[in-house]
Order: C-alpha cells, then sequence, then structure tokens
C-alpha cells in the first residue's frame, strides 16, 4: 500500500525530472514538442510547464507560426540563472571553486592557496565556503567537492590521496552536520569527464574515455551518461600503469607509471634536463629538444590509450591536456595508438584532442544538476 501510495508523486516528480533535462539540452523549445520528444501526454506536459512557469523557473517566448492549422506553438525556455550549482576543486595546497547557472556558464569563481595536508582543518574551511556560497546564491541546488585520489562517491571517503597525503579520511559526514544543502563527493578528474561529454556533445548513450593531463594524471568511463567508478573506486586510473620497466618512481609508490612520462611535472623535469645539457654544450637547438620530448610522451600515452581501446572499446577517447597544441605530441599519440590497436577497433574510436582545458570545479558543478534530474526509484 505504502508503495501504490508514492508512485503517483514519484511518477509526477520523474516526469518533472525529464522535462527539465530536455530543457537544460534542447534549451528552446515547445509545450507540443516537449510532449512528443518525452513521449508524454500534452496535459502532462502543460501541468509541468504551467508549475515551472509559476516558479518562475522559465519564460514563455512568444509563438511560433506553423504550417499546419490550429493554436500556434508558443516556445518555451529555462531561466538559468535560477537554478545554481557549486563545484569545489580541491587540489595540493589550494581551493578553486565555480558556481554556475543551469547552462553550466560561470557565474562567480575564486582560488586561493591554503594548507591542505591536515583534513579536519580543510574540511573545516570547505564547510565555511559551502555556508557563504549559500548565503550568496541562495538558488544553489547543491555543491560537489572533488578531491584527487581514490574516492567513494557514495560514502563520501577518500581512501587515498597521495597529492594530499591523506587516507581514510570520511569528508561527508562532518560536512553534512554544517552545510545545509544536497552535497556530493566525487573525484575531480571524473567530474571533468562529464563536462567535456557535453561541451563535444557525444551520444550519452555511448561511452567515452577522458583523461586529464595536469600534475597527476587521471581518466574516467563515462557510460551511459554516468561516470563508471569500479569495484574500487580506481576505474580509470590510467595514469598507474606501469609502462617502463625500471622507471621512475611514482607518488603511488611503485616504479615506471605512465604519470611519470607524460604529466606536467615529468615533462618539465625531462625538458629542463635535455635543455641544461644544451647550454652545457653551448648549442641553441631547443625546438628539436621540445619535439623529441613532445613525440616520446605521445608515443608513450598512445600505447596506453591503445590498451583502453581494446580492453574497454569506447567510441571516443578525449585527451584532456597542456600537450594538445603540439603537434609532435598529437601526432606521435594517434600514431603509436594506431600501431598498437587493431585496425577495427581503432577505426571505430574517436579521438578528440581539446583546444581548451576542461575546469573540474565546472564539471562538479554539472554533477549537482546531473544528480539533481536523476530519476528517483
Amino acid at each position: 500500500m505504502k508503495a501504490a501510495g508514492k508512485g503517483p508523486a514519484v511518477l509526477r516528480l520523474n516526469n518533472l525530472k525529464r522535462v527539465m533535462t530536455q530543457l537544460r539540452g534542447i534549451r528552446i523549445t515547445s509545450r507540443q514538442d516537449l510532449a512528443l520528444a518525452l513521449d508524454l501526454s500534452k496535459n502532462t506536459v502543460s501541468l509541468i510547464v504551467d508549475d515551472l512557469l509559476a516558479q518562475g523557473l522559465i519564460r514563455e517566448l512568444g509563438p511560433v507560426s506553423v504550417a499546419a492549422a490550429g493554436r500556434p506553438k508558443i516556445e518555451i525556455s529555462l531561466r538559468p540563472e535560477k537554478l545554481k550549482s557549486a563545484g569545489i576543486m580541491v587540489e595540493r595546497q589550494a581551493i578553486h571553486w565555480r558556481v554556475c547557472d543551469y547552462f553550466s556558464q560561470v557565474i562567480a569563481e575564486q582560488t586561493w592557496r591554503t594548507e591542505t595536508t591536515d583534513p579536519d582543518t580543510l574540511l573545516h574551511e570547505l564547510a565555511e565556503v559551502c555556508q557563504t556560497l549559500r548565503a550568496a546564491h541562495p538558488e544553489l541546488l547543491g555543491v560537489a567537492i572533488g578531491f584527487p585520489g581514490i574516492i567513494d562517491p557514495l560514502r563520501g571517503r577518500v581512501h587515498f590521496s597521495a597529492h594530499l597525503g591523506w587516507r581514510d579520511v570520511d569528508v561527508l559526514t562532518p560536512l553534512l552536520n554544517s552545510v545545509e544543502l544536497p552535497l556530493r563527493i566525487m573525484n575531480n578528474v571524473k567530474a571533468a569527464a562529464l563536462l567535456a561529454v557535453q561541451h563535444l556533445e557525444l551520444n550519452k548513450a555511448q561511452s567515452h574515455f577522458y583523461l586529464r593531463i595536469a600534475e597527476g594524471l587521471g581518466g574516467a568511463l563515462v557510460e551511459q551518461g554516468e561516470v563508471f567508478t569500479g569495484h574500487s573506486w580506481t576505474a580509470g586510473e590510467i595514469g598507474h600503469l606501469a609502462v617502463q620497466n625500471n622507471g621512475a618512481p611514482c607518488k603511488c609508490g611503485r616504479n615506471g607509471c605512465l604519470e611519470t612520462l607524460v604529466s606536467l611535472p615529468a615533462i618539465q623535469q625531462q625538458l629542463g634536463r635535455r635543455k641544461s645539457g644544451l647550454r652545457w654544450q653551448n648549442c641553441d637547438n631547443e625546438p628539436e629538444i621540445v619535439r623529441a620530448v613532445m613525440t616520446e610522451a605521445g608515443t608513450h600515452l598512445g600505447h596506453a590509450l591503445s590498451q583502453v581501446m581494446q580492453l574497454i572499446n569506447p567510441a571516443s577517447i578525449i585527451i584532456d591536456g597542456p600537450w594538445n597544441a603540439q603537434p609532435a605530441f598529437v601526432q606521435a599519440v594517434q600514431q603509436s595508438a594506431q600501431a598498437t590497436t587493431l585496425a577495427f577497433t581503432f577505426a571505430h574510436t574517436a579521438l578528440h584532442f581539446l583546444p581548451q582545458r576542461i575546469d573540474p570545479a565546472n564539471g562538479l558543478a554539472l554533477a549537482v544538476v546531473e544528480q539533481y534530474e536523476r530519476p528517483t526509484h
């Protein structure tokens, strides 16, 4: 009896969420087109739209002419500034946040240096940030907080973060005690993956692998529009694939990880070492040095991506990194991936080299919106 009583209310709520998702994606539509796209009755859609109009969440843009006889369509659109979300990204010795509207456009942001080694101190600071954002933006649907490392998003725990020096820290519980907003805890890279798929307007029914090159090297698989975390929340950790025997030590405690060859610190170190050798030899060959380092890094990454292609078989792989502007890097990735991947698999995997970096804080804010739109069961 209890389930039957909840049924109509849950159905109405889920229909509302479907309408919101459609409005966010298509931006401008009409009641008739919504009903057709979502396979809902015109009456159901009209009731939802009228309710959203009363709340001031959407606006009517006016009638649009139609060829057939009958009542003209009235175009409607969301008012994205009326629904906001926030993403707070924690990095080593830094916090960066963004508040976005419902269309992921940035409304406000801030970055500052801070001490991140002590979890208790940082969590107190994060609670204050959430309270400040809530006071400044009462339209907030929620806040997502991202961390580097192995994150359990359901329980809100940081199991291990080499960049922060944390082990088994319960993040969610202390924040829930002081923040009166829906909260979501995620890995920074996995949040950025959601935004990358949205920016490229990729088919959410397919799977897409996102790779981010920064201080570390992280990855995430987006499957059916959701981030796949795996059994122990390490799915996508491409940075810790061992690719070089007796290679350089990695922050994870092992040697020869891909991160030690392709990450921002790794490349800077290689360039610095080779340029120092040039100065010692009193010659000027820096462009060739950069090209050589980029080619080597791209070759290593291409080999790793061939494993992703053959094991996961995503529709596309998205590379988000500072080396995308280097033709030698892009070419090396493509050539080495092609050379080490089954021809049929490679031909059916799109490689996207993002021209502009994804901001994980933006991805965290999007994660709040997508959680808000998720069907209730």
